[in-house]
């Protein structure tokens, strides 16, 4: 498992991610969190579906409330073979009450604040925080990963119409 020093940036402060980052083409890596019941949720559970993950460090902080919020409008839009997986190190019961709060019901959030399943099998684990990157991955319906957007400076939104586009491509 590498460290990529300097790989993203926290208002211009450099940040190393570990983990294994996974290769475009290549078969996604399973992982393990917990859904907001405490149950163990896995990759392997959306088998069959397009995946799309979208890893924020905090849904308590701004940026990450209004990514949220965004792939949850999206998710309304796509119908029953999509699936999006909101991932990040918040514990259970506050992604739970985070999205009763906010409405958001129309994806998947899981924690991954238990053993970094997620953060080390896609080399989005921040190592000094201990927080997951700002990134937007697609796993196709063969579990193949197909798309990766990592934003570099993590106070920053992902580029939403770059991640439509990519997934208009795997239909």
């Amino acid at each position: 498992m590498g460290d990529r020093p300097n790989a993203v940036f926290m208002q211009s402060n450099p940040l190393t991610l570990t983990g294994d980052e996974p290769q475009l083409g290549a078969k996604a890596p399973d992982f393990t969190a917990l859904a907001t019941d405490l149950s163990a949720k896995s990759l392997s559970d959306y088998t069959g579906k397009v995946i799309i993950i979208s890893s924020v460090p905090s849904l308590d902080t701004p940026v990450c409330e209004l990514q949220t919020k965004r792939f949850n409008t999206e998710a309304e839009k796509l119908g029953e073979n999509v699936v999006i997986l909101t991932l990040s190190m918040d514990l259970p019961f506050a992604q739970a009450r985070w999205c009763g709060a906010q409405g958001v019901e129309k994806l998947v959030t899981l924690s991954d604040h238990k053993d970094a399943s997620f953060g080390q099998n896609y080399g989005l684990l921040i190592k000094e925080l201990r927080l997951l990157a700002r990134a937007v991955l697609i796993i196709d319906q063969n579990g193949m990963l197909v798309y990766r957007q990592l934003v570099q400076e993590i106070s920053q939104e992902p580029d939403y119409e770059k991640v439509m586009e990519a997934l208009k491509k795997v239909f």
